[in-house]
């Protein structure tokens, strides 16, 4: 049995870092004057003790829940952390989600006090009481009324309480999944399952300190945001400026200044091809310059990789890397020094590429069930396309008995301090992932390799058997399409069937470039229905992925789509990841055609 670290909870874990970092800048907030305004972690502690003066003042004690629908924002966190000092449970839900999934999560939690971010998302909240009789208070973050959150700071600050500190063992959030298949599963995280995975995936990155800079992209209502950035940055004194919009990304890079980034794939693969794109663009000499960059970073890194070094290359190295790279490293803020990516794998050549230039991406894995570490990249040690080594404190084993006969993996199963109390409310569902021994099963295949370096090769949900017998991998052959420049999105299907086939949306600002060349309209909707577009499109993918994957689990048939799978649409969940059955679902009569 492992024992938990001190602090081993998130009460004192706050209270250690206000106490060392009074005067250090904690939130970076937009104002209405084109700059960031910043907030101290001793500024955030008042209101942290206001606001848990307040909830006492109403009622919430030890044990009750208390939920939030909100985007990223300081309050946010100082909302979380005053729930903590109640030892109450913490629920947070998304802005962009239903209405009967905020009322299913808020009914199954047991909500007693909710609190909103504006008075749109409490119009459709504010009858929820009437249906619900444990909800019994909505308070409004952006509102100056009574039930507004500043009302229950005054209520607090009048009504100073001492913070409860919780034990480890305690339940600090509840993290409902995104239910694609079912009704959303509460996730009951501990307060030492979240400080053991923050402190132990710190150590790897011992050069995160006071004072550096990251920017909230990613939702905290996610247990990879809650651990891997919140409450890690608060460990060591970290600021935090906040995305806006994926629209404004950008824009706000430039403006924060950043120097590590906890993100997804998604959002470092289209930093990629909007590069590739501008370089191509370009051409002539800058083209010729940025090539020959690539080239001579490519083969440091191979030297390196062979324990070799040369003076020569080094020395092209620097010069071009001050030329051409430092260029493209000043569009993300000009300050990175690393970045975290998780929730998929990241793709080999892509963060090759990002190591080339200055940028060093350190893949991970976790769930939402593991708190969610499981397996880290860091600065320590890495390998690219593996998730890194298994964190200090736990245990993987590999359980072969799940795949086909000769396969050398099998389903991933996670021991450790890391891992969930449990499903909120479901016993059946519990004991089907958490095993008597205590192992988690991941439901993802993996092996470990002769370093103890672990690979992802697929999900077991995901996985599906042509009619033919042999296994697919959907997600691995969608992340080669989307390498390609007029690929902006992808999903394989084939389940059953004879053969795969896929949907496609465009990049219709790279086949705009294609419709120039050929004097044809770029209008979307004329390019989805052009032919010539459509076959040229398809025998790029095919002569790509017949690189890497076998006959048959290349697509043989594609149909182009005009809208892309996002959040808003619900095709995606809230860290960008595919909402496979939704996607089928909404296209099946075009997926059925497709096997006519």
């Amino acid at each position: 049995m492992w024992s938990y670290e001190k602090p081993d909870n998130l009460v004192e874990w706050w209270i250690e870092s206000e106490k060392k970092y009074q005067d250090t800048d904690l939130f970076l907030v937009h104002n209405n004057r084109g700059g960031l305004d910043s907030i101290s972690y001793g500024d955030i502690g008042v209101r942290i003790a206001n606001v848990r003066g307040g909830l006492a003042e109403h009622g919430v004690k030890e044990g009750d829940t208390v939920g939030i629908i909100s985007n990223n924002r300081p309050e946010w966190a100082v909302i979380a952390f005053a729930v903590f000092g109640r030892n109450a449970k913490y629920v947070p839900m998304y802005e962009k989600e239903l209405e009967k999934t905020w009322k299913y999560i808020i009914r199954d939690s047991g909500l007693k006090f909710l609190i909103v971010s504006n008075h749109e998302i409490y119009e459709k909240v504010k009858n929820f009481p009437l249906e619900i009789p444990a909800l019994q208070k909505i308070y409004i973050i952006e509102s100056d009324g009574e039930n507004s959150l500043a009302s229950l700071e005054l209520h607090g600050e009048k009504n100073p309480v001492e913070p409860l500190i919780p034990n480890y063992d305690d339940i600090a959030v509840l993290i409902y999944t995104s239910g694609t298949t079912a009704d959303p599963k509460g996730v009951l995280l501990s307060h030492g399952n979240i400080t053991y995975s923050a402190l132990t995936g710190l150590r790897l990155f011992p050069d995160l300190r006071e004072g550096l800079v990251g920017i909230s992209m990613l939702p905290w209502a996610h247990s990879y945001a809650i651990t891997a950035e919140l409450t890690s940055w608060i460990h060591f004194g970290g600021t935090f400026g906040f995305m806006r919009d994926v629209s404004t990304l950008a824009e706000d890079m430039r403006l924060i200044r950043p120097h590590f980034l906890v993100s997804v794939p998604r959002v470092f693969n289209k930093v990629y091809d909007v590069i590739q794109m501008r370089m191509s663009d370009a051409g002539g000499m800058k083209k010729k310059l940025f090539d020959a960059a690539c080239l001579t970073a490519k083969r440091k890194r191979e030297l390196a990789d062979a324990g070799k070094m040369s003076m020569a290359v080094n020395v092209k190295h620097a010069i071009l890397d001050k030329i051409v790279f430092s260029k493209i490293r000043e569009v993300v803020g000009g300050r990175i020094i690393g970045a975290m990516t998780g929730s998929a794998v990241m793709n080999k050549e892509i963060a090759e590429f990002f190591f080339d230039i200055g940028i060093s991406i350190y893949d991970c894995y976790g769930l939402t069930e593991t708190a969610p570490g499981v397996s880290m990249n860091s600065p320590l040690a890495w390998k690219i396309g593996s998730v890194g080594k298994v964190m200090e404190g736990q245990k993987v084993v590999i359980d072969k008995s799940v795949s086909e006969e000769g396969a050398d993996d099998g389903e991933i199963i996670v021991y450790g301090p890391n891992v969930m109390k449990g499903y909120h409310n479901k016993p059946e569902e519990t004991a089907a992932v958490i095993m008597s021994d205590g192992g988690f099963r991941t439901g993802d295949r993996g092996h470990l390799d002769e370093d103890g370096f672990l690979w992802i090769t697929g999900r077991i949900k995901e996985q599906y058997k042509l009619s033919n017998g042999k296994y697919v991998f959907p997600a691995s052959i969608e992340e080669e399409i989307k390498l390609l420049p007029k690929v902006a999105n992808a999903m394989v299907y084939g389940d059953g069937k004879p053969y795969n086939v896929c949907l496609i949306y465009p990049d219709f600002e790279v086949a705009s470039r294609w419709a120039a060349e050929k004097g044809v309209s770029d209008d979307p909707p004329n390019l989805l229905m052009n032919e010539d577009f459509k076959e040229t499109l398809e025998d790029e993918i095919r002569d790509h992925l017949s690189e890497t994957f076998g006959r048959y689990e290349i697509p043989e048939k594609f149909y182009l789509i005009g809208e892309d799978f996002t959040v808003d649409n619900k095709m995606l969940t809230q860290t960008m990841k595919l909402k496979r059955r939704a996607v089928i679902e909404n296209y099946s009569k075009e997926i059925a055609a497709l096997y006519n």
